[in-house]
């Protein structure tokens, strides 16, 4: 049997966890159905080494990841010509089934007029209302995600 130590005070009993969880894998299709489905998940990069978690409003355009930022952000600043990683979950510790799909591609910024005019009106109403705000596309060239049940 597994423990969570943290579910129980001294003297009580603790929180028996299913010791077998099951995790399935998930193929490049279902990885995309998720990280379409969510609207918010976070992009991950490296700040000093070390990995940073922004968390996003996120529109799935085709297999890129897409989202705004303030121009000269730090989240701007930290992703553009850079590889990244996106990720979204809904991980529950219920006994329904949750799971996580990351994505990673080198970010960059949209700048065709037509794609941003058709972005925008997909992403409203949380489109950044800065005119001056960057539009940046993550292309998800590596995708893998699993699903737990408990």
């Amino acid at each position: 049997m597994t423990y969570r130590a943290r579910d129980h005070l001294p003297g009580q009993e603790a929180t028996v966890i299913n010791p077998q969880p099951k995790l399935v894998a998930l193929g490049r299709t279902e990885c995309l159905t998720r990280l379409a489905g969510e609207g918010v998940g976070r992009v991950v990069v490296t700040r000093q080494s070390l990995p940073a978690a922004h968390p996003v409003h996120n529109v799935l355009d085709g297999e890129e990841s897409v989202f705004r930022t303030p121009r000269g952000g730090t989240l701007a600043a930290a992703v553009l010509g850079t590889v990244v990683a996106f990720q979204v979950d809904d991980i529950d510790l219920g006994p329904a089934p949750g799971g996580a799909s990351t994505g990673v591609g080198e970010a960059y910024e949209i700048a065709e007029p037509g794609r941003l005019h058709r972005l925008q009106q997909t992403l409203s109403p949380w489109w950044a209302t800065c005119d001056t705000a960057h539009a940046i596309s993550i292309p998800l060239r590596i995708l893998h995600g699993r699903l737990t049940f408990t």
